[in-house]
């Protein structure tokens, strides 16, 4: 038991001080962001507004995330990473506390616009902080903490809010998200300040190569919108399905979605620290992921037997684990020949663009011709987000090593 608590925590070793500092910061922000989960409940319980108020409201708050992560990485590559987290934590910090004041269904959608423009500025320098605080044999794993900070967060913050909602109704929601993402504002200027902070892999590329001029990473990006478009079913119809078909209750579902997060809390580093050291290039293994997620859909359609719901969660889960940190670390290595923020802006909407999306096709197809055939659907979306990654390993054996495909 000790050797294997002992292997665990060496899969975190080697990892910059920075990094740690960053997943920090990240888990604070992310854990503040409570407010989120209970947006639609405070809408039509505190603001009174219609259902299909909210479906407004919530395009805006897709809109907002869309342009943020397009300004974040402009900025990033104009003014630097560091000066874009630092201005996205503690404006968007100073909004969320605005945002409680603003009451009309229009001044709501405006609000909530810019807020999402505020924060998610921060995705696209976040990126590219993780490329200059990492080894690029670190890179990778860097992006799995980061990863398990943001789910850490998630988790925490749900909890918190409904906490906070006891004691001191929605408004606190909003102090306690402002509060938050000014501590990491703070945090990061004190701790992870240019003058202070080493960086280990920081370069400026004199003829950059624009990202829509990369074959390979707009290839990539088609991708891995497909890719969310469905795995992002996860947060949607899987929990209906769960529910009208399978008639679990809400403690039930809610343990099956838990099993996700839980498996990544506790496999996710070691599996990657074992991806890593096999022979497999980033855009096999990815490939590799996107055919487990598709596999689970296939899963849940093919047995009405409950067990296969766990089965297909536990193989959605792996496919997330391996897609996600190794189609980010692809990114960021693409990214080296151009201007960063540029690229990491693009992968950030690819994900944002499937949120906006991905609910709405898989809730119209449940509405139209049942869960059957969605899962079928979802299914070949899926493996068109696999052909696209083939064409990605296609195009890269071709290339000249000027990118290199390594961990």
């Amino acid at each position: 038991m000790r050797k294997l608590l002992f292997n665990y925590i060496n899969t975190f070793g080697g990892l910059s001080k920075e990094v740690w500092w960053l997943a920090l910061i990240t888990l604070i922000n992310r854990a503040g962001t409570m407010v989120v989960p209970f947006l639609s409940l405070y809408l039509t319980k505190s603001l009174g507004f219609t259902l299909s108020d909210v479906g407004w409201i919530m395009a805006f708050f897709g809109l907002g995330s869309v342009v943020g992560s397009w300004v974040g990485g402009k900025l990033t590559d104009k003014i630097g990473y560091y000066k874009v987290m630092v201005l996205s934590l503690l404006a968007s910090g100073m909004f969320f506390i605005i945002l409680q004041y603003i009451t009309t269904f229009v001044g709501f959608c405006m609000g909530v616009f810019v807020l999402m423009v505020l924060a998610d500025m921060f995705r696209p320098a976040m990126f590219v902080a993780i490329s200059a605080y990492s080894k690029p044999e670190n890179r990778t794993r860097s992006i799995t903490l980061i990863r398990l900070a943001i789910n850490l967060g998630f988790s925490a913050g749900p909890a918190l809010g409904g906490l906070i909602i006891l004691a001191l109704s929605y408004g606190g929601l909003f102090w306690a998200d402002g509060i938050t993402c000014c501590i990491a504002g703070i945090l990061l200027l004190n701790i992870l300040n240019p003058r202070k902070a080493k960086t280990i892999d920081q370069q400026k590329v004199a003829n950059p190569t624009p990202a829509y001029a990369d074959r390979a990473y707009l290839i990539l990006l088609v991708g891995m919108a497909l890719f969310g478009l469905a795995f992002f079913q996860l947060l949607s119809t899987l929990p209906l399905f769960y529910r009208d078909i399978h008639q679990l209750t809400e403690a039930e579902i809610g343990l099956l979605l838990g099993l996700n997060g839980f498996l990544i809390f506790i496999f996710e580093m070691p599996l990657i620290k074992w991806l890593e050291s096999s022979k497999n290039s980033m855009s096999k293994l990815v490939l590799i992921g996107v055919l487990l997620t598709a596999m689970s859909f296939i899963a849940i359609n093919l047995m009405g037997w409950i067990g296969m719901l766990v089965i297909g969660m536990i193989l959605m889960t792996v496919g997330e684990m391996i897609v996600f940190p190794f189609s980010n670390s692809l990114a960021l290595n693409r990214s080296i020949k151009g201007n960063q923020g540029q690229y990491m802006a693009y992968y950030s909407i690819s994900f944002s663009v499937a949120h906006i999306f991905g609910h709405s096709i898989g809730m119209n197809l449940v509405d139209k011709l049942g869960f059957n055939a969605t899962w079928y659907i979802i299914t070949l979306i899926a493996l068109l987000s696999a052909v696209c990654m083939l064409l990605v390993m296609g195009i890269l054996k071709n290339e000249k090593p000027l990118v290199t495909e390594s961990h």
